[in-house]
């Protein structure tokens, strides 16, 4: 199978955007125009052009990791965001090894899977509770969640 440049493999779809590519695109466009973003504003923002974001958007160009943190800092929203959903329906039959199939990781892919810091759900709380100002607020917060979490 030949690469098409800087270690990137030919999608399953044979030449066409990658699936995976095209998912985040999506979620790209879902999420700025729920905030009634325009292409011109988001690329303004993040330092290319609309036709970029455009690229983006159709999964025809992918998105650094750079660009997606650049992204997801003005759309207000995790990275995580931006995979959420993806199943193997999406991805269309690729074939890739995971964690459990690669000698020396330390860790389990599943592993990874559980752990509740990954999920959105998380993010969102630990990003609302540093947005309060008072110190004394953000602990009687913590003591609350505490609490609750004891009764459960």
């Amino acid at each position: 199978m030949k690469s098409r440049g800087r270690g990137r493999q030919p999608s399953a779809r044979g030449g066409g955007p990658d699936p995976i590519d095209i998912h985040v695109g999506k979620r790209v466009k879902l999420r700025r125009t729920l905030l009634h973003i325009s292409q011109e504003q988001l690329a303004g923002d993040i330092g290319v052009t609309f036709q970029q974001v455009q690229k983006y958007e159709s999964g025809h160009n992918r998105i650094s990791a750079s660009r997606l943190y650049d992204i997801s800092r003005v759309l207000n929203c995790p990275i995580a965001y931006f995979f959420e959903d993806i199943n193997d329906d999406t991805v269309g039959g690729r074939q890739m090894p995971t964690a459990r199939d690669v000698e020396g990781m330390s860790e389990e892919a599943a592993g990874f899977e559980a752990d509740p810091m990954q999920r959105t759900e998380s993010l969102e709380l630990v990003r609302a509770y540093w947005r309060l100002h008072s110190t004394d607020l953000r602990q009687n917060v913590l003591d609350l969640l505490n609490n609750i979490s004891r009764r459960e």
